[in-house]
């Protein structure tokens, strides 16, 4: 039966439909992490605006859901609908009124045929998007893949090579977020979610300009930055191959065009090729800012213009340089691959939009999109017989994924432990890393996922990139990362400052700006190899020696951060190291007294 929306219920809908709004500029952006707050979680807080779906009381979302159910039956009451989303956005001053007229016309088509697709009822969508407490869903239910009856091998533990064995040096770049309207001498201490932009207002007095190579704000990258960026890493090489696990735009995502992504992604391609030469190999992975709206992956099923075909055939065509036809095909299918690096070694490339809270398709089915982890359970198995060694790269690390995904990809990891000999990861902009364990003792280090520093400056953070040294090319080569080093362009030093006239400060960039080694790992902690067991040595050593912690969280930032981080936010970031997978961080959260508060802070890191 058709129903309209009457007048009354529109008023009260416009105080519970800027919960999408907020949602949308929140996770949008990554996490802000600041040595300065020290309390649990908020070295995760956002930096402009603090509301998200959890935010939500679950009256309130089951009214808000129910509404909507009303509300969409008629054309008419959609366009009544994206109007008081509107009104919403402007009066709770969420943004200006620019940013909230583009950000609901960008969202609402998308947002409600995804409620078209799904049967879900205001208790059941409410359980996915406020949680478990809220309502239950098959994205809290515990799914299972199928892993097949073949017995698991005997586990040995990893030994260093023999000296003078081959190394491959592997180049890992991700979050470059490039911005088209950066403009250097513009404000960096803006009103709209990002600054130093030519809209943004204009550098008030004692206000900070953008600088030329960028800026330590909550502002992204200028190109001549990015090809910088390649140019010295072309000098730093040569490389074996290279890493890139996506986030190519800005974060505008108020703005953003299917025409302006898609050339985004063609200019950064190019230039990496380029750049690093035709020779050099690069296997890339996508980010959750590739599609707009951003985080917006359609499962498989989904077709025609709702799909996310513009967006992986057009990887298909910038990648076809780097990549064989059956990558090809799977890119295009569901924007996963997996490939053939060397003889004997394996490179897996997820999706990990499809574990992502923040992805709301999956409110339409969440369990396993587009069968991923259980073709990646027939790729490790058939590496596995062939013994061969498997490396996965994905943008969101897979301890802040969905917990059922989460616990499956633990499981996976668990079974396949001698074939994953790397897991390389971006998305939180920071330089970290996340351990797993044997399931049935949870002592027995297994795996670590490498977390990767960003190359944008978002937030406050200088630009970067990862160098790996793995285990090289011989016979019995382990394919284990033996050691890792960090590179950064010091802002401070590059964007020069000399007094002008009226004391203001006037910038004089310099015009061959130097990357600099930050550090080496097994320099840095004094670690023999970088082996799962050396990070839970490693662990154990930030619990006896704060200093040696200290250290690790000047490093995570990249040599910016004012404040030690002490007791709640230590024991915070020492649980999101221990814990690769959601449901253990949850558990870690409840025990240290947190009450669930530090687990939905990391949870909202999907920037």
């Amino acid at each position: 039966m058709r129903s309209s929306f009457s007048g009354g219920s529109m008023l009260g809908f416009t105080v519970v439909v800027v919960v999408l709004l907020s949602s949308v500029l929140v996770t949008a952006h990554p996490a802000g992490q600041q040595a300065q707050d020290p309390r649990p979680g908020s070295w995760f807080s956002r930096p402009a605006l603090g509301f998200s779906w959890r935010n939500l009381t679950c009256p309130l979302c089951k009214t808000f859901f129910t509404i909507l159910d009303i509300a969409l039956l008629t054309d008419e009451n959609e366009e009544r609908v994206a109007r008081a989303m509107g009104q919403a956005c402007v009066r709770l001053h969420l943004a200006d009124a620019a940013v909230c007229r583009q950000i609901t016309e960008l969202f609402r088509d998308d947002f409600i045929r995804a409620l078209d697709y799904s049967l879900l009822s205001p208790s059941e969508a409410c359980g996915v998007l406020v949680g478990a407490n809220c309502g239950r869903f098959d994205m809290y239910a515990p799914w299972n893949v199928t892993l097949p009856r073949v017995p698991k091998p005997p586990v040995s533990p990893p030994s260093p090579p023999p000296p003078g064995s081959p190394q491959s040096r592997v180049l890992f770049i991700t979050d470059i977020h490039w911005d088209q309207a950066y403009a250097a001498g513009s404000s960096a201490d803006c009103k709209e979610p990002l600054c130093c932009r030519k809209e943004s207002d204009g550098p008030a007095w004692r206000h900070r300009q953008a600088g030329y190579w960028g800026t330590y704000s909550k502002c992204d990258l200028p190109l001549r930055t990015v090809e910088n960026l390649l140019e010295d890493a072309a000098r730093t090489g040569p490389w074996d191959w290279v890493y890139w696990t996506g986030d190519i735009p800005a974060h505008n995502v108020w703005a953003q065009t299917r025409k302006q992504q898609l050339s985004e992604l063609t200019v950064v391609s190019r230039l990496i090729r380029k750049h690093l030469g035709p020779a050099v190999t690069v296997y890339p992975a996508i980010g959750n800012h590739e599609s707009t709206p951003v985080n917006s992956f359609p499962p498989p099923f989904v077709h025609g213009n709702r799909s996310s075909a513009w967006l992986y055939d057009t990887m298909a065509e910038e990648w076809a340089p780097w990549l064989p036809e059956q990558a090809l095909k799977t890119l295009r299918y569901g924007g996963f691959y997996s490939v053939l690096v060397q003889p004997g070694l394996r490179v897996v490339s997820l999706n990990m939009n499809y574990c992502a809270r923040e992805n709301f398709w999956l409110m339409v089915n969440s369990t396993d999109p587009a069968n991923q982890l259980q073709w990646l359970v027939h790729i490790l198995q058939a590496s596995e017989d062939l013994g061969e060694k498997v490396h996965i790269i994905g943008h969101i690390p897979p301890g802040l994924c969905l917990s059922s995904w989460s616990w499956n990809y633990y499981h996976i990891l668990n079974r396949y432990e001698s074939t994953i000999t790397g897991q390389f990861f971006g998305h939180t902009h920071v330089d970290e890393f996340q351990m797993f364990y044997d399931e049935e003792t949870m002592t027995r280090p297994v795996g670590v996922a490498f977390i990767a520093p960003s190359a944008t400056t978002y937030i406050n953070l200088n630009p970067g990139y990862r160098v790996y040294v793995v285990d090289g090319n011989y016979k019995g080569s382990s394919r284990l990362v033996l050691d890792h080093e960090t590179y950064i362009l010091n802002l401070t030093e590059v964007n020069h400052q000399r007094p002008g006239y009226g004391g203001a400060g006037v910038s004089v960039p310099d015009p061959s700006p130097k990357w600099t080694l930050l550090y080496r790992a097994t320099e840095a902690y004094g670690m023999s190899s970088l082996f799962p067991s050396d990070w839970d040595a490693l662990l154990r050593r930030f619990v006896a020696d704060d200093r040696v912690f200290q250290k690790f969280w000047y490093l995570m930032h990249k040599g910016r951060v004012s404040a030690p981080c002490t007791d709640t936010c230590k024991t915070s970031l020492m649980c999101f190291l221990r814990s690769g997978k959601y449901d253990e961080l949850q558990q870690c959260d409840l025990l240290n007294g947190f009450g669930g508060n530090m687990a939905r802070a990391m949870s909202k890191t999907l920037c």
